[in-house]
């Protein structure tokens, strides 16, 4: 059993948690890796409905469970399925049904298994698309979605690991066709990424540590944008603030600075995309008045003003006095 995942795991021991289990190699051996350290676990698996195979899946996990000893809850995808983006459809489904059973079961933890070839792939896609910071630091241990704490205990184990677990102590698994489908832009990374390797020197090791030392950098970054982001909040649904509050600072603190607070008050899962955000700024060079990521923004002189789209832009709190500048 990998020692880095045995480390971080110990700190959530005390923990009640959901591990989301496909079938895959992945999920099955963090299945098996939990119930084997004592994990107080409840498996949570997603029939989509998307495979010929997933009744069998389905079957295999509920079989599984009952063999580790652990408590097992399915869910059925029935909803209509979308002509277009049934990957992201899908995504939704399942955190919404998994998020869902936490809040209902007093649970505040779901693990999955994303593991280090899911986020060097991660790194290599947004390294293809130009991402900035935020993306090239690819995905994070923890994270929070809908209120649940999603941890990742397997990002920095391999996969070979964990298939030879499975492998050398006869544990099924399954595997997902599209996997291997090269119409996908993270299977043809997936097929091709050891040229780095052999034809570069470019290793794993290396791409990951990469990642962990930009992950730093976006951690001490999003500190300072909190702090920022509380200063100016007058609740959770406004913000205002004087234009030098936002110009001020160093250009990727700007665009971060006002996606943070769009994501805030808007509500949206993410914020909006970075050519969006950098024609707002371009925007509010200016007085306007526009609307992104489900808020209004509104520059007048020297204020600037977000609140949630279809609320009055006026510069004035409930009682009639416009609240002082932001220093």
């Amino acid at each position: 059993m990998n020692q880095n995942f045995l480390d971080f795991i110990a700190d959530y021991r005390a923990h009640r948690m959901a591990v989301a289990v496909s079938g895959g190699v992945d999920s099955v051996c963090l299945l098996c890796w939990l119930a084997s350290v004592g994990a107080d676990i409840v498996c949570l698996h997603v029939n989509h409905g998307l495979r010929k195979n997933a009744e069998t899946e389905t079957d295999y996990v509920r079989d599984l469970c009952k063999k580790l000893g652990v408590p097992c809850k399915i869910f059925y995808w029935t909803d209509d399925k979308p002509e277009t983006g049934i990957e992201a459809a899908a995504r939704t489904a399942r955190y919404k049904f998994m998020t869902d059973f936490c809040h209902e079961n007093n649970i505040e933890i779901l693990l999955t298994a994303h593991q280090a070839d899911d986020q060097i792939e991660t790194f290599l896609m947004n390294l293809g698309r130009g991402s900035g910071l935020y993306g090239l630091a690819a995905m994070r241990r923890v994270t929070w979605r809908d209120g649940i704490k999603i941890v990742r205990p397997l990002l920095y184990v391999p996969r070979a690991e964990l298939k030879k677990y499975c492998d050398d102590n006869g544990i099924k698994y399954f595997m997902d066709e599209m996997n291997s489908d090269p119409h996908y832009t993270r299977v043809r990374i997936r097929q091709n990424r050891h040229l780095l390797s052999e034809q570069l020197g470019i290793s794993d090791a290396r791409i990951l540590l990469a990642v962990q030392n930009l992950g730093r950098v976006r951690d001490a970054l999003d500190d300072e944008i909190a702090q920022m982001t509380a200063s100016v909040m007058t609740d959770t649904r406004r913000a205002v603030f004087d234009e030098t509050f936002l110009f001020d600072p160093a250009p990727d603190i700007r665009l971060k600075l006002l996606g943070t607070l769009i994501q805030k008050i808007g509500g949206d899962e993410y914020q909006p995309r970075l050519n969006s955000l950098s024609t707002a700024l371009d925007k509010l060079q200016h007085d306007c008045k526009f609307t992104l990521g489900h808020c209004t923004i509104r520059r007048l002189g020297a204020r600037i003003l977000i609140v949630p789209e279809g609320q009055k832009t006026s510069f004035r709190t409930r009682h009639g006095k416009s609240k002082p500048k932001s220093k």
